[in-house]
């Protein structure tokens, strides 16, 4: 993978291009950041565009409506406009920080600041930005921890995980698409400790990560881990992990299907 530019027909598409410069005419910075990036990087499929700015949200939307595109408040109160280019929809986000978290809603502040952008995030790989020219700026380390498959939370893995605890589902989610050699020991560690605080989370969002974790190309690494760590067990009590890794190997070609790998995970599975 290159180490500091990107390319790909997202990216210099005409619609894409226009919201760049939609911002950059205000004189705003405004970049490619998280999973556009780290898949372009990867040569992998990019489906979604998000991008962050150091423009106020009712400046994005100014800016966007001036350029001829339509904005729409999405997410307003976190500072996200998704701006609709020749009918493509982009996510622009101003740059925030955290003033208080309590494991599943974060109170954020806009900031100007890159560096305070990526530290809020979760991990090193998703805290990559790109420039419309696809210039790779990488604040945190991510570029090294993407190249060796090592999923590692921004700063301290501990406090990263008390800000949000599906932080937790997503370590294993992530490690499960794009991990490599074992999970990383420290955010292994965190997540062992803070497993207990998946319980504070909705139902629905604790489904939504099993979901995407279960329909990686290969989970039962990801999943052994879980059980390891007593994650399994909070988020699918019960549940034996044996039986997934022969599944996988018996699906051969059959595309992933989370429902038939929950079904041989077992567990108390209502409501999933």
């Amino acid at each position: 993978m290159a180490a500091d530019r990107i390319s790909g027909a997202w990216l210099a598409r005409p619609e894409t291009q226009a919201v760049f410069a939609a911002l950059e005419d205000r004189e705003h910075r405004i970049l490619a950041v998280g999973g556009c990036v780290r898949n372009a990087l990867m040569g992998l499929p990019v489906a979604d565009v998000d991008m962050a700015t150091d423009a106020a949200p009712e400046a994005t939307i100014a800016a966007a409506q001036a350029a001829g595109l339509r904005a729409v408040p999405t997410g307003i109160d976190h500072g996200t406009i998704t701006v609709v280019s020749g009918g493509i929809g982009h996510e622009v986000t101003t740059f925030r920080r955290d003033e208080e978290t309590d494991g599943r809603h974060a109170r954020v502040a806009f900031s100007t600041d890159l560096a305070e952008d990526a530290a809020r995030r979760d991990f090193t790989m998703n805290a990559l930005y790109a420039t419309r020219e696809g210039e790779v700026i990488d604040p945190l380390g991510g570029l090294p921890d993407l190249r060796a498959g090592r999923v590692r939370f921004v700063g301290d893995a501990e406090a990263r995980i008390r800000e949000d605890y599906l932080r937790i589902l997503r370590f294993f989610r992530f490690f499960a698409r794009y991990g490599t050699d074992g999970p990383d020991p420290e955010g292994l560690a965190a997540c062992a400790a803070l497993a207990g605080g998946l319980s504070t989370l909705s139902r629905e969002r604790v489904t939504m990560e099993l979901r995407r974790l279960l329909a990686a190309p290969d989970p039962a690494p990801a999943v052994a881990s879980m059980a390891a760590a007593g994650v399994l067990a909070q988020v699918l009590p019960g549940a034996d992990p044996r039986a997934l890794a022969p599944l996988v190997h018996l699906e051969g070609a059959l595309p992933p299907d989370w429902l038939r790998r929950l079904a041989v995970l077992g567990g108390e599975t209502e409501g999933l």
